[in-house]
């Protein structure tokens, strides 16, 4: 059985939705115990980051493994074992470049909050009023049913910029859906990132994406949706439909806005929606697990990210370094200046990362795992309880990027694997970065 026929046999929706919505981080995502942002760190590693990053690679779970670590404004140190590829004799590093998929959300949402701060949107403006295809909305009567008429009824509220930016829009998500609905979306451009050049199983990014974000967007005011808007927390192409909204609002292409008021301004000259050809040694192969074996999907040489995606996708198809997306976090962390940069407000780095859900949830609308519950902000979870402070998300192939508002503690991960709920990445880390953090305060 080759490689292709191993992936149609064993990849489904609900592995991928294991994958991409991230949902088993929320066990253990609580906050270790920080002192005040102002406190002093000794000159010590991150032991316990130290030793996943090592065992993981050691044991052969993964070709590499990157831990990128910092504190407030200061410097990161980062942590690396393991080559760009099995059988690539190239060492993986800060500068080596990952498949960052859904933590390119919180950039996307991040470019949104500037379009408020600038007076080109406001939080609870009706989608609609920007692209008017979105009026008059159907919703689905059943979750994943049918989409004819007598499962359809009109939607109560209109979907909001704030609904996008916390998945509660009641759009869908061709990995999480099933049924018509998925099948509607693969088979009308609604395909939200890219794997790789093999052929995949229906519904796992098969489709043929739309030509352009506007053809997406058009396409996707055509869908149903699966949820009223504004009820529940729904993970979906929302981030996808904002970078849409971004063009239409700045008169800019997505990808240049980012560049001109994200990438540009923090310094971040490894992050692409297309790896150049000159880059591609830096890029890590991304693997596929099964029953312990690792199989090639995605190499550098022959990588689809090295061609012009059909469009920018604004929730999944960044390609990025943990040097680089150290870079985003420490923006974050500096609440939104960098290195002597004014990157955005801090008025709108406090609103981005703090809880944004709607309150028209239903009761059990909310986002959680299991007995956990989090906020949502901005592309990113937030944390609240013990975890306040937190906020960040994660990508479909092992990786991470959080930042501790409250302590300043930034931390992000990269790897490449998929599914990622093979292995305990998302549960894990952040709970050791935090750990290590803690105990390399010296006074307060």
């Amino acid at each position: 059985m080759n490689a292709c026929q191993v992936l149609a046999a064993s990849l489904s929706r609900r592995a991928v939705l294991r994958s991409t919505a991230m949902l088993g981080a929320g066990a253990a995502l609580s906050a270790a115990p920080f002192s005040s942002p102002a406190m002093a760190l000794a000159n010590g590693g991150w032991p316990r980051v130290r030793r996943m990053v090592d065992s993981y690679v050691e044991d052969g779970k993964v070709a590499n493994m990157v831990a990128g670590l910092g504190f407030a404004q200061a410097s990161p140190t980062f942590i690396a074992a393991g080559n760009t590829s099995f059988t690539s004799g190239l060492m993986a590093g800060p500068d080596s470049l990952y498949r960052i998929y859904s933590m390119t959300k919180p950039v996307t949402a991040m470019a949104v909050m500037m379009c408020i701060e600038d007076g080109l949107l406001t939080l609870d403006q009706p989608i609609a009023e920007i692209i008017p295809a979105f009026a008059n909305m159907q919703v689905q009567k059943e979750y994943d049913g049918a989409i004819t008429a007598d499962n359809l009824e009109p939607a109560v509220r209109p979907i909001t910029v704030r609904h996008c930016l916390t998945h509660t829009s009641g759009l869908g998500y061709s990995i999480v859906q099933q049924g018509p609905i998925a099948a509607y979306y693969n088979a009308n451009g609604l395909v939200p990132g890219q794997v790789t050049r093999l052929p995949l199983p229906d519904g796992i990014f098969s489709g043929r994406p739309a030509p352009s974000l506007e053809a997406f967007a058009h396409q996707l005011a055509a869908a149903p949706l699966v949820y009223q808007p504004g009820t529940h927390w729904s993970y979906s192409v929302g981030l996808d439909l904002l970078g849409r909204v971004i063009e239409v609002v700045t008169g800019k292409a997505f990808d240049t806005f980012l560049q001109e008021r994200i990438f540009t301004p923090c310094d971040m000259t490894s992050t692409f929606f297309r790896v150049p050809e000159s880059e591609k040694a830096r890029l890590s192969a991304n693997y596929f697990v099964l029953e312990g074996e690792l199989l090639p999907i995605d190499l550098p040489d022959s990588s689809i990210f090295l061609d012009k995606p059909a469009f920018p996708f604004g929730g999944a198809g960044l390609v990025s370094s943990s040097s680089d997306y150290d870079r985003f976090l420490m923006m974050l962390a500096g609440y939104g200046a960098i290195d002597g940069v004014r990157v955005m407000s801090e008025a709108s780095v406090r609103l981005a990362t703090s809880n944004l859900l709607p309150d028209t949830l239903a009761p059990d609308g909310g986002f959680s795992f299991g007995e956990r519950k989090f906020g949502f902000g901005a592309g990113g979870l937030v944390g609240i309880d013990d975890a306040d402070g937190l906020f960040g998300w994660f990508g479909a192939a092992g990786t991470a990027g959080l930042v501790n508002l409250k302590s300043g503690l930034r931390h992000n991960l990269m790897t490449q694997y998929m599914p990622s709920g093979a292995y305990p990445v998302y549960t894990d880390f952040p709970v050791l970065a935090a750990t290590d953090a803690a105990t390399q305060t010296i006074f307060r």
